[in-house]
């Protein structure tokens, strides 16, 4: 077991409810390895899956580990390398199922990260580092060496894409095609004064603010602020000074009738 459990600010529930959490104000938390913390807004060890920030020190290696499922991650700070190459400030690196690697930061860093799934650790390296949720002592192999273990995007790089809605743009970030579910990854623009109709989400959806403030359905969410929208939670976009935001969503929104609108690109 490892010595220290990590302790989420959230757990999901179909409440259809909206909820903020400002990351600034939440400690971080240690893990197994005293290099690597957390800032975790969701951490469910059971399906391996994670919500929140990381932080890795200097010369902190990650340890060999496969991904057993998609994970992302928005590099805020610093960066990492493996065998591939290195995934820098302002990258978004995508894993998905038989990822294998071991990154290591050569300087502070700190990713904004959601897991989807369980990761698996070598049992001959003994305990997991403690960076990944449903972290699993398994013995595996790379069944697919020729494919790189993760996809580097460039976020800021991407084409601005409409959403059907005044004022909001969206980047597409990953379309998890591939993957098994029908899932979506964006950054958003909100211009300032921009306020959308009332939407209802489809199924979760989880926000972080990269900059500029929004309102959800009136709760205020600033730079740094993670927002959990509840499956079947009505919510109401506004950003009176314009906003930056990472989103993803495991289902599309749902609009009044008539509007063509689509936030993710579903």
């Amino acid at each position: 077991m490892r010595p220290h459990r990590v302790t989420p600010a959230y757990q999901r529930q179909r409440d259809g409810r909206v909820h903020v959490f400002d990351a600034g104000a939440m400690p971080w938390q240690d893990t197994a390895n005293p290099g690597l913390k957390l800032k975790p807004v969701r951490n469910d060890d059971e399906r391996g899956e994670f919500l929140g920030l990381v932080s890795f020190a200097p010369f902190v290696r990650s340890g060999l580990h496969q991904h057993r499922g998609v994970a992302t991650s928005f590099v805020l700070d610093g960066g990492l390398t493996d065998y591939h190459g290195s995934l820098t400030r302002h990258q978004a690196g995508i894993n998905v199922r038989g990822s294998t690697h071991d990154a290591i930061s050569y300087e502070p860093t700190v990713l904004a990260s959601r897991l989807e799934a369980p990761v698996w650790y070598p049992p001959r390296d003994g305990e997991p580092s403690g960076v990944h949720a449903g972290s699993r002592q398994h013995d595996f192999v790379n069944l697919d060496p020729d494919v790189p273990p993760e996809v580097n995007v460039v976020v800021d790089a991407l084409t601005r894409q409409p959403t059907g809605l005044a004022g909001v743009q969206r980047q597409l970030v990953f379309d998890y095609a591939g993957t098994g579910t029908e899932r979506r990854m964006v950054q958003w623009h909100l211009r300032p004064t921009t306020e959308t109709p009332e939407g209802v989400a489809g199924d979760w959806i989880e926000l972080w603010v990269r900059g500029g403030e929004i309102e959800v359905s009136g709760a205020r969410a600033f730079a740094n602020c993670f927002v959990v929208i509840e499956p079947g939670a009505r919510f109401v976009l506004r950003a009176p000074f314009g906003a930056c935001v990472l989103a993803w969503a495991e289902g599309r929104e749902r609009w009044p009738a008539g509007a063509d609108a689509n936030l993710f690109g579903f």
